[in-house]
């Protein structure tokens, strides 16, 4: 099934087409991305997008594939940085959703208010589940964090696994810069909407971890087919391995 191409005219605001223009056909210079499972991404309305995490670069690989998919990506980003001069204003103008340091996704000061925004204006957000980058030594995914999950059942919206491999050639686990000789290739694959019914009015902390944990085990599916690995069976713990959950981390 080819790939749409670009999202339809209703979404593609200056500021996207923009950014577009300046940042595809720099990384297409650099890396091929091989796209699977496009089908998955909903052609209208609201989304939430749960991809893996190793790489600095995976948000614009990913946003790549999520515009060549037919869609906008969005992010959430730290609430901070709509208080900075011109970035503040980049990210009001792109339709981005402010979150808090705690993890919170607020719009208006609220939760449910974001989960609101994402429905009324038609929104794909892309939220990695793990928080950082994975601190698992062989790049699977590591343990996930409610957010995502949390999301999707509050706006009552799709949630969307996905993987990716190949990132790491481009730019390691927080490598100093970009490789971009020879070319690389980037493996793609999004998954089918993720079964939450279950969960749906359970939001305790028991039924949340449990749908995190669904998600994480499809995303390292997902990924397994892509390296052509049978995934590990426990997701790695930064908790138990005497690790921090963010910031950098050498190990």
């Amino acid at each position: 099934m080819a790939l749409p191409g670009k999202p339809p005219k209703r979404e593609r605001k200056p500021v996207y087409v923009g950014l577009a223009a300046a940042i595809i056909p720099s990384l297409s210079a650099m890396a091929k991305l091989h796209i699977r499972g496009h089908e998955h991404i909903p052609a209208t309305g609201a989304f939430v997008l749960s991809p893996n995490h190793y790489s600095e670069i995976d948000p614009i690989v990913m946003a790549i594939a999520i515009w060549k998919s037919g869609r906008v990506p969005r992010f959430m980003a730290k609430a901070s940085l709509f208080k900075v001069p011109v970035v503040g204003r980049i990210l009001t103008a792109a339709g981005q959703i402010p979150v808090e340091r705690a993890g919170r996704a607020t719009v208006g000061g609220a939760p449910m208010e974001a989960a609101r925004t994402l429905v009324r204006e038609e929104l794909g957000v892309i939220i990695y589940p793990e928080g950082s980058l994975t601190r698992d030594a062989d790049l699977w995914p590591m343990r996930g964090k409610t957010g995502a999950v949390r999301m999707a059942l509050e706006a009552g919206v799709p949630l969307i696994p996905a993987a990716h491999w190949g990132t790491q050639h481009l730019m390691p686990r927080y490598g100093k810069g970009i490789r971009p000789f020879p070319r690389k290739h980037i493996q793609i694959l999004f998954g089918p909407p993720l079964d939450l019914s279950e969960f749906e009015g359970r939001t305790n902390q028991r039924s949340m971890t449990a749908a995190t944990e669904r998600l994480m085990a499809a995303i390292a599916e997902l990924l397994g087919e892509l390296r052509g690995e049978t995934p590990p069976a426990q997701r790695h713990d930064p908790g138990q391995h005497g690790q921090t959950e963010t910031g950098r981390f050498d190990g």
